[in-house]
């Protein structure tokens, strides 16, 4: 069962920018060097480790370029200073962020369409906002017959 999102409490009217976070680029990057490692096992890791880079410096600019950014009635992606995907806070349904241990992934659901972005900014502060701002989701408990 899912919490209804409920409006932002008063104490968020100022407007929060995420820090930008290079850990899962680089990491990528770091696994494209590792696939040139399978070089002399499989012909084809040349090529896992081409696209493989290729994603990471996609990521490693896509760190540098975006924003995310907590205003009171939305979450907003700028890229620069330019706002370019405004989520309004009450058409989410449920937020999580997927191994809190590493954070790689976050992930939000709206009422017409699911998001899932890599971790690309601070995931501590994005908690911090996030539950400032919505309650967390909980998954409904499982009956056993």
């Amino acid at each position: 069962m899912t919490t209804a999102p409920s409006p932002p409490p008063s104490s968020t009217t100022d407007e929060v920018v995420l820090q930008p976070r290079f850990w899962v680029p680089l990491g990528v990057l770091l696994l494209a060097g590792a696939c040139l490692g399978l070089r002399p096992l499989w012909a084809g890791a040349l090529w896992l480790a081409l696209g493989t880079a290729v994603m990471g410096l996609f990521l490693l600019l896509q760190t540098a370029l975006l924003r995310l950014r907590f205003a009171p009635e939305a979450l907003l992606v700028a890229r620069r200073d330019t706002v370019i995907r405004r989520f309004p806070y009450d058409a989410w349904m449920g937020w999580r962020v997927w191994w809190p241990a590493l954070p790689v992934l976050f992930y939000f659901r709206e009422e017409k369409s699911i998001h899932l972005l890599p971790m690309l900014f601070d995931a501590t502060a994005l908690r911090e906002q996030l539950d400032l701002r919505l309650p967390p989701t909980t998954p409904a408990p499982r009956h056993s017959v």
